[in-house]
């Protein structure tokens, strides 16, 4: 899987871009078609805490799923992320498997 990362408005530790990519990865085990995930690392100009924003846009065949999740820090938003993907692609293989 190809993972795009963009951080508009401020530059990434290289620890948090291979934080996100090996997270990402391990959606794979779940559904091993995915084609590429495009992730957005945004901060909120905002005095609320919950201000880092990280959006991931998966493409697998047929379909495109969109995750948005708000947090405090990046890593936490991620882990949110990651997890309702999770959800997104078990329910994804299992309306394939009742088409087969």
């Amino acid at each position: 899987m190809k993972v795009n990362i963009q951080t508009p408005n401020f530059a990434a530790k290289d620890e948090l871009l291979a934080f996100v990519e090996n997270r990402l990865s391990k959606l794979e085990q779940f559904y091993d078609r995915i084609v590429f995930a495009d992730v957005f690392l945004k901060v909120q100009k905002t005095s609320e805490k919950e201000n880092k924003i990280v959006e991931v846009l998966l493409s697998i065949p047929g379909d495109d799923i969109m995750v948005k999740k708000e947090a405090k820090s990046f890593e936490e938003a991620i882990d949110d992320v990651v997890k309702a993907l999770e959800r997104q692609l078990k329910k994804h293989k299992q309306k394939q498997k009742a088409y087969l």
